[in-house]
C-alpha cells in the first residue's frame, strides 16, 4: 500500500493507522541538537524548563541562560528571573545555588503570588537573614 501526503497534511491511500508505538526504545534521543545520554529505566524524564547564571551585583548581567529573557533587579538581594516561554502552570519547582560566597541563601519569596512567566527570588546572608546582592547566582527551575 502506498500512503500520500498532499498539500494540506491530510492522508490518503491508507484504511487504518497505527496510533501507538508497541515498545519504543530511546537510547540517545536529540532535543534540538542537544544529545540527551542514554536513557535507563521506566522513570519518567522531566527536563529543566529554565535556567539561568547570573551577577546579581551592579548592573544585573546574565552569563548564561535557557529560556530566560531577563532578570529583574528589584533591590538589594531581590531579583526576578522572567522566562521567555511561560511555564505551564505555577506549580513549578525552583533550585538554586550561589557560587563562592559562604553562608548565603538563595530562597523564592513565600510571600509574592507565583507567576508562570517569572519567578522572584531573595539572596540573603545567613544566620543574619540581611539581604545582600551576590555575584553568582544560579537558577533552575523543572515542572
Amino acid at each position: 500500500m502506498t500512503i500520500t501526503i498532499n498539500g494540506s497534511g491530510t492522508i490518503t491511500g491508507a484504511t487504518t493507522l497505527a496510533t501507538t508505538v508497541a515498545s519504543p526504545t530511546l537510547t540517545t534521543p536529540n532535543i534540538d541538537s542537544a544529545q540527551i545520554p542514554t536513557v535507563s529505566g521506566t522513570a519518567p524524564l522531566y527536563m529543566c524548563r529554565a535556567w539561568v547564571n547570573f551577577n546579581g551585583t551592579g548592573t544585573v548581567a546574565i552569563r548564561a541562560s535557557g529560556n530566560v529573557t531577563s532578570i529583574t533587579d528589584n533591590g538589594t538581594g531581590d531579583y526576578t528571573v522572567n522566562f521567555t516561554t511561560a511555564m505551564p502552570d505555577i506549580n513549578f519547582a525552583v533550585t538554586s545555588a550561589t557560587g563562592v560566597t559562604r553562608g548565603v541563601t538563595i530562597s523564592t519569596d513565600f510571600n509574592i503570588a507565583r507567576q508562570v512567566s517569572s519567578v522572584q527570588i531573595s539572596t540573603y546572608s545567613a544566620p543574619s537573614n540581611i539581604a545582600i546582592d551576590v555575584v553568582w547566582n544560579q537558577i533552575a527551575i523543572f515542572r
